[in-house]
C-alpha cells in the first residue's frame, strides 16, 4: 500500500475557509490510481466545498474530459499503462488547456521540469498537506479567470485573441502551448515594460520562489522561434540582465 500522502482534511478545511472571501464552487478532476490515496483527494477536496471526479486511469479521465469542463486537473504522476507526463502531453495535444497539478513522489528537478515543460501549471511533491494542495489549487484556478479577459490584443501586426486563444502574426496563425501563450499574454498585457524572471514566474507559473533553473529561458526561446522567427522584424526583446520586453518597433 503506498504511504498516504495527504493528512488533515479538517484542517485544511479550516484553512481553505480562512482564505476565502465569498466561496466559490470548483469542479476538479483527479487522476489517481491508488485507491486510498484517490478517496482521500476525493474526501478532502469535496470537504472543502468544491466537487471533484475521480478517475484511477488517464484513459477514461480524457473520454470524461471529452464531454465536460473542468477548473482543474490534479493528475498523479505514476500511473498504470501510462506515465502521467505522458497522459499530459495527449491531453495538451488533444487542445485541453484546463490547468493542471501533478502529484509526485519523485523529487528531483529534472522529473519536475520534465512535467513543468509537458504542459504541467504546477508540481506538488508527495507527501504533502490538505492545506498546501488547496492552497495551490486556488492559486491555479484564479489564475486564468484574473487574466483572461473578453477581446483582443494587439501590438503591430500579432494579436492575441484571449477568447479563442489564439494568436497570430500578418497572416500566420501561431503554433503556441498553453505556456508559450501565456507568456506572450503576459508580456503584450505590459507592452514596453521589463517583466523580469521572477514576474515571469509567478505570473505564469504561479511560483513564488525561483526553482533554480532554466524553465523561463526555455519556454521563451520557444516562445520567440514562432512570435519573431519568422519575420523581419522582432517584437520580443532580451533585456540583458533584466528580463524579456515586447515593443512595436
Amino acid at each position: 500500500m503506498k504511504r498516504r500522502c495527504l493528512r488533515d482534511v479538517q484542517t485544511a478545511v479550516d484553512y481553505a475557509k480562512s482564505l476565502q472571501t465569498g466561496f466559490c464552487v470548483m469542479n476538479i478532476l483527479i487522476v489517481e490510481d491508488d485507491t486510498e490515496n484517490g478517496r482521500y483527494l476525493e474526501r478532502g477536496l469535496q470537504e472543502a466545498g468544491w466537487q471533484t471526479v475521480w478517475h484511477n486511469n488517464p484513459q477514461a479521465a480524457m473520454l470524461t474530459l471529452s464531454g465536460r469542463v473542468f477548473d482543474v486537473i490534479v493528475l498523479d504522476r505514476m500511473l498504470p499503462g501510462m506515465d502521467g507526463v505522458d497522459a499530459l502531453r495527449l491531453m495538451r495535444g488533444a487542445n485541453i488547456t484546463t490547468p493542471v497539478l501533478m502529484l509526485t513522489a519523485r523529487t528531483s528537478i529534472a522529473d519536475r521540469v520534465e512535467g513543468l515543460e509537458a504542459g504541467a501549471d504546477d508540481y506538488l511533491i508527495k507527501p504533502f498537506a490538505m492545506s498546501e494542495l488547496i492552497a495551490r489549487l486556488k492559486i491555479i484556478a484564479r489564475r486564468p479567470k484574473k487574466e483572461i479577459a473578453k477581446g483582443a490584443i494587439t501590438l503591430h501586426d500579432l494579436t492575441l485573441d484571449r477568447m479563442k486563444r489564439t494568436a497570430q502574426r500578418g497572416d500566420l496563425l501561431l503554433d503556441l502551448s498553453p505556456l508559450e501563450f501565456r507568456l506572450l499574454e503576459c508580456l503584450m498585457l505590459h507592452p514596453g515594460q521589463v517583466m523580469t524572471r521572477t514576474i515571469l514566474l509567478e505570473q505564469v507559473w504561479g511560483y513564488r520562489f525561483d526553482p533554480k533553473t532554466s524553465l523561463v529561458q526555455t519556454h521563451m526561446s520557444r516562445l520567440r522561434a514562432k512570435v519573431d522567427k519568422p519575420f523581419d522584424v522582432d517584437l520580443i526583446r532580451t533585456i540583458r540582465g533584466a528580463g524579456y520586453a515586447i515593443d512595436a518597433p
